[in-house]
C-alpha cells in the first residue's frame, strides 16, 4: 500500500469511531464473539501457516499462539462489561454534593505492528484488548511471516469492515507509511531499534505507545534450586520456537558450585525433549530467514560448545546448543541471542550477580531457580525486570490475570487481561456537581469565616 491508500484508511476508521459505533459494549461482544469463531473455525489453517513460516508443531502453535488468543478473547468476554462500567469514587466533602467517576473511554484508531516470532498472538491478542475497549485498529503484521500474515489478513477481513479493523501487509515502505499517519494509539512490538523509531514518529504528534520490546533476560540458578527440575524447565523455555521467544531465558547465571551438576541435567534434558537427532525432530521448528540464521551462528564459539553446535543451512535449523566457561566479554553476551543458543555463565556471590544485573540493559523477563524462599523475595525485590518467574520460565505471559510488559530498555506499558483493557482505554475523571446546592466558599468576595471553613475541608 502507498501513502494515499493508508492514509483513506485511517480517514475512514476516524470517521466510523466518530460515529459512536464502537462504544456500545454489546457489539464489541459481538466482535469479538465474531472473531473467536473464526480463530476456531481457521484452527487448523492457523496451525499450518504458523509451520509454513516457523516449522512450529501443531502442539506448540495451539499451546502458545491460538490456544492463548482463545483464552483472552475468552476472558475478555467474561469480563468486558464490568470492565467498561464507570467507576465511582469518593468525593471530598468541599465538593458536597457531588457524584465523582472514572469513565473508560477508548483513545480512537490505534495502530498495531506485530513481529514474526509469534505473529498470531501477537498480533491478536493486543487487537482483542482494542476492541474490547472499544477502538478501530489498523492492524501491520510482520512481512517476514508471510503465510500467517496473509492467513491473519483473511481472517480479519471476513470479521471486520475496514473502516473497523484493517490490515496492512509489506514491509519497511508501508511501516514509514504507517507512521507518518497520525494514530490515537500505537502498540508496537518487536525490536529495540524499531522499537526507537517508533517512539520518535509517535513524539511528533506526542501519540501515547506501548512498546513490547526484548533483551538479555537472566536466568539465575542458584545452589539451592532443585537442579533435575530447573533444567528441565530451562530447556522448555530456552529451546521453544527455537529460542525465537522475546522472554526466552537469553543465558543462564549460575552459582559456580552448582554449574557441572546443571550442565549435566540440560545436556539430560535436551536429549530427552528434542531426541539426540534433534534436526530430524519434526516438532523441533527453525530459524524464520537466512539472516537471522547467518546471525546466530554467528555467536557460536566452538570452542565453548559442550552440547549441539550444529546446523542445516537448507533447513534454517540449529540444535539446541550450550556453551560453558562464557564470560560477559564474549561475542554472545552483546545482543539479544534470539535464538538456540544458551551460554552459561557462574557467581561466587549473588550479591554481586544482582549488582551485574542491575549493571546491564534492563531485561523484559527474569528467571530465578532456588529452593530459598528468602533468596526469592531478595532477588525479585533488588533486580529490575519487566516480569518472570520462580522456579519456570516464559509461563508468566499466560495468564489473562497480569498484565505482560517491558520495563526501561525492554519497553513500556503492559497488556493481557485488565491490564490490555487499560491499555487501550483513557480515563476520563469526572465530577457531576448536583444544582440544588451552591456553596458560596470559594466565590469573591473572600470572608474569614471562609477561610476557616476552607481549612477545615482541606487539610
Amino acid at each position: 500500500m502507498n501513502q494515499q491508500e493508508i492514509q483513506a484508511i485511517v480517514e475512514k476508521q476516524r470517521a466510523f469511531f466518530h460515529t459512536g459505533a464502537t462504544l456500545d459494549i454489546e457489539k464489541r461482544i459481538q466482535a469479538l464473539k465474531k472473531l473467536q469463531s473464526c480463530i476456531l473455525r481457521y484452527e487448523d489453517e492457523i496451525g499450518a501457516a504458523l509451520k509454513q513460516d516457523l516449522g512450529k508443531s501443531t502442539f506448540e502453535s495451539y499451546m502458545c499462539e491460538s490456544g492463548l488468543v482463545l483464552s483472552e478473547l475468552s476472558y475478555m468476554l467474561r469480563h468486558v462489561r464490568s470492565y467498561s462500567r464507570e467507576k465511582r469514587v469518593r468525593t471530598p466533602l468541599a465538593q458536597f454534593h457531588s457524584r465523582s467517576f472514572k469513565k473508560p473511554s477508548p483513545y480512537g484508531v490505534t495502530l498495531i505492528m506485530s513481529p514474526w516470532n509469534y505473529p498470531f498472538l501477537l498480533t491478536i491478542d493486543p487487537l482483542v484488548d482494542a476492541i474490547a475497549a472499544g477502538n478501530t485498529a489498523v492492524v501491520k503484521p510482520s512481512a517476514y511471516s508471510p503465510a500467517t500474515s496473509e492467513l491473519m489478513a483473511r481472517i480479519l477481513r471476513e470479521c471486520f469492515p475496514e473502516e473497523y479493523v484493517a490490515v496492512v501487509t509489506g514491509g519497511r515502505a508501508e511501516n514509514t507509511c504507517l507512521l507518518n499517519e497520525h494514530f490515537d494509539y500505537i502498540f508496537f512490538t518487536g525490536s529495540q531499534a524499531v522499537g526507537r523509531e517508533v517512539m520518535r514518529c509517535a513524539s511528533a504528534r506526542l501519540t501515547p505507545v506501548t512498546l513490547e520490546l526484548g533483551g538479555k533476560s537472566p536466568c539465575i540458578v542458584e545452589k539451592t534450586a532443585n537442579l533435575k527440575l530447573a533444567a528441565r524447565r530451562i530447556v522448555f523455555g530456552k529451546y521453544l520456537n527455537c529460542g525465537q521467544t522475546c522472554v526466552a531465558p537469553d543465558y543462564i547465571y549460575c552459582d559456580a558450585s552448582v554449574k557441572d551438576r546443571l550442565v549435566e541435567e540440560i545436556r539430560r534434558q535436551v536429549r530427552i525433549q528434542y531426541t539426540e537427532q534433534p534436526l530430524s525432530n519434526p516438532d523441533y521448528g527453525k530459524i524464520i530467514n537466512e539472516k537471522h540464521f547467518q546471525r546466530i551462528c554467528g555467536l557460536i564459539d566452538p570452542d565453548k560448545v559442550v552440547l549441539g553446535g550444529g546446523s542445516n543451512p537448507d533447513s534454517l535449523q540449529i540444535e539446541p546448543t550450550v556453551m560453558d566457561n562464557v564470560t560477559f566479554a564474549d561475542a554472545v553476551m552483546q545482543e539479544e541471542i534470539f535464538g538456540p543458543l544458551m551460554p552459561i555463565l557462574t557467581y561466587d556471590s549473588l550479591d554481586d550477580a544482582i549488582e551485574k544485573i542491575n549493571s546491564m540493559a534492563h531485561p523484559l523477563a527474569l528467571y530465578l531457580f532456588t529452593s530459598d524462599k528468602a533468596i526469592a523475595r531478595k532477588v525479585t525485590a533488588r533486580c529490575q525486570f519487566g516480569g518472570g518467574c520462580v522456579n519456570d520460565t516464559i509461563i508468566h505471559l499466560a495468564t489473562s490475570e497480569m498484565g505482560f510488559g517491558g520495563f526501561g530498555e525492554s519497553g513500556m506499558g503492559a497488556y493481557h487481561g485488565k491490564d490490555g483493557f487499560d491499555t487501550f482505554s483513557h480515563y476520563k475523571s469526572i465530577v457531576d456537581k448536583k444544582t440544588w446546592l451552591d456553596l458560596p466558599m470559594r466565590y469573591q468576595p473572600y470572608q474569614e469565616l471562609y477561610r476557616k471553613l476552607l481549612h477545615i475541608f482541606l487539610r
